[in-house]
């Protein structure tokens, strides 16, 4: 077993997780990668309005208010903004630091429960893990959430050590973390450490006790929580009335003000599967369980040599362990009883790295299992990745990836709904990417049969690591392949080389979201009382930024320049609305279309 004893071995180990962790996180910043349609440019959208219109209390997205989420995250994407301008890759930065920042609380927090090995393997798990690089490429808050769940937990933890010193300070600190986490992702960043907490107390029989909440001090931590949260709420409450609506029922066309909106909508209803809009689908339970085993590789191999480590409360790693359990149990146990997207249990990722860091260190019969594991599924992917090399190697690739794919509409409503589009001609596309992705799943494989020689297993977990960042570089370049379907920045160029003229998207704003952003410009949304702006459409002083058809053909025939973006699928619609010589298509890529109305 490798030994991290001395000081410049520890510092060292430390630095290489964070290095590993730099040039995964930072390289996946700059575009391409282009911010794609939906969730990734409105976010970067959100962030860029506030700071524009000097409004940080209510969000907004073309001018209507946006009331589904708390502000943190754009606050923060909004200081790299002022530093660097609005640049695609300034409103990843945060995202992308903030990854950074969990490895190393990783690292640290398994460091002070079991020590510098489980450290440095907890935050290689971290660093490298599927799931976590997968669920960042999207600028939503939830890496925030999970460092900050995390740090709630370490500081739980250090609260009832006794060597601790300074353990009031750490109780403050675990209730700062609660007032971040609701101002990131609201009750969730609350809920889960509290009852991951709770659930530790009853099982170490210390909930019931005096000197437990007298340690916790639960006054002057609530208090710390509403210094930190309740500005915010309230201004928001008190900017966007009616401040409190008495009922249950979410339908189209009422506006209840932010309060009812927040909390009720977006909390209780969502959790209920009774939220409108309805602009979201639900995992499969049984998929969403066993997903983890994708979201935590190439470290879920070792997932059964967690079952061995011991969980007895009897020390600082065993209650470290049992904590982890609690946090893990209740996560996934909440969202199988509630709606989920792929990427909900983020905030476990930490608890899952913790364990797996702690029996990655003890090795044993079930660790060389599992690298022989790893070995087998590294093998299999190399030769998955080079015989589709093969079946592609005379397809030929005219234009852009999105001629050689297929359409899943009804998926799209999952994070991962794209990965039904792929087809074998599409991969045709990607020889580079799956030549990469083949050498780094190659390399791994041959590294990981070594598990007989001295420190062998130290030396498979390196190779592990090293196979993740090819890989991880591989997917990027394959995502840059996929700009065209993912992102409508190809519009947004020709709209700026073309003559001055007024932008409408149809239907749905998050379907071209990237257009907005890339041009700077407000746009018209045909027929867009729909999904995330169908709300704050019915909010007092919305803007005439809604037009219906009808309109629309008026605008289309008068003097002025339009810019129309659609689906291809809506041609036959302006067909008849325009007439067949009526608009000229000036660009399309797969499934959307850019019109205008001169010729």
């Amino acid at each position: 077993m490798v030994s991290l004893k001395t000081g410049k071995q520890k510092t060292a180990s430390l630095l290489f997780v964070l290095l590993i962790a730099s040039i995964i996180y930072f390289s996946s910043v700059f575009s391409p990668p282009s911010l794609m349609d939906d969730t990734d440019a409105v976010e970067a959208q959100i962030g860029r309005n506030m700071l524009t219109s000097g409004d940080y209390v209510t969000a907004r997205l073309d001018g209507v208010v946006y009331l589904e989420k708390t502000p943190l995250s754009w606050w923060l994407m909004d200081i790299f903004y002022k530093i660097f301008g609005f640049r695609d890759w300034a409103a990843r930065l945060a995202t992308a630091l903030s990854a950074i920042a969990l490895v190393w609380l990783t690292a640290a927090f398994a460091n002070w429960a079991f020590g510098k090995l489980p450290g440095f393997y907890a935050g290689l798990v971290m660093a490298t893990c599927v799931g976590l690089w997968l669920f960042t490429r999207i600028l939503i808050p939830d890496v925030m959430l999970v460092f900050v769940i995390a740090l709630a937990m370490w500081a739980f933890l250090r609260v009832f050590d006794e060597e601790e010193k300074h353990q009031a300070t750490w109780a403050w600190l675990f209730y700062a973390s609660l007032g971040l986490g609701l101002m990131l992702k609201s009750l969730i960043g609350v809920v889960f450490p509290i009852a991951a907490a709770m659930l530790f107390l009853l099982f170490t029989r210390q909930l019931f006790s005096w000197a437990t909440w007298k340690r916790m001090r639960p006054i002057s931590g609530t208090l710390i929580v509403l210094l930190i949260a309740a500005p915010w709420h309230i201004l928001a409450t008190l900017r966007n009335p009616p401040y409190f609506a008495w009922t249950l029922k979410s339908m189209p066309g009422h506006f209840h003000g932010f309060l009812w909106f927040f909390f009720i909508n977006e909390q209780l209803l969502r959790f209920l599967n009774m939220r409108y809009p309805r602009d979201y689908d639900t995992v499969p339970r049984v998929w969403f369980w066993l997903f983890h085993l994708i979201w935590l590789f190439p470290w879920s191999v070792y997932l059964a040599a967690v079952a061995r480590l011991s969980f007895k409360p009897q020390d600082r790693a065993g209650r470290t362990r049992l904590l982890a359990l609690c946090w893990i149990g209740f996560i996934l146990v909440f969202f199988t009883f509630s709606t989920t997207q792929e990427y909900y249990s983020m905030p476990a990722y930490t608890a899952f790295a913790l364990l797996l860091g702690c029996a990655m260190a003890e090795e044993g019969v079930w660790v060389r299992r599992g690298t022989l594991a790893l070995s087998i599924v590294s093998g299999i992917a190399a030769l998955a990745c080079f015989s589709i090399l093969f079946a592609v190697r005379h397809v030929p690739t005219p234009g852009d990836i999105t001629a050689a794919l297929s359409v899943h509409p009804n998926a799209y409503k999952l994070s991962l709904g794209h990965m039904e589009d792929l087809t074998i001609d599409s991969f045709a596309y990607l020889r580079l990417p799956l030549t990469l992705a083949g050498i780094g799943f190659l390399l791994g494989s041959v590294a990981a049969i070594r598990i007989k020689k001295v420190d062998s297993s130290f030396r498979s977990y390196l190779a592990a690591a090293l196979m993740m960042v090819i890989f991880f570089q591989a997917a990027r370049l394959a995502m840059i392949r996929f700009d065209p379907l993912l992102s409508s920045r190809d519009f947004a160029r020709v709209i700026l080389s073309s003559p001055p003229g007024e932008i409408i998207l149809d239907h749905n704003y998050y379907w071209f979201s990237s257009v907005p952003f890339y041009t700077d410009r407000p746009v018209l949304l045909l027929n867009g009382r729909w999904q995330n702006l169908e709300y704050g459409s019915n909010a007092p002083n919305t803007p005439d930024v809604f037009i219906d058809d009808n309109r629309l053909k008026r605008m289309w025939f008068d003097s002025q320049r339009y810019y129309l973006i659609a689906r291809a699928d809506q041609l036959p619609r302006f067909d008849q609305l325009f007439g067949s010589n009526g608009f000229k298509i000036m660009a399309r890529t797969g499934v959307k279309v850019l019109l205008t109305n001169m010729h």
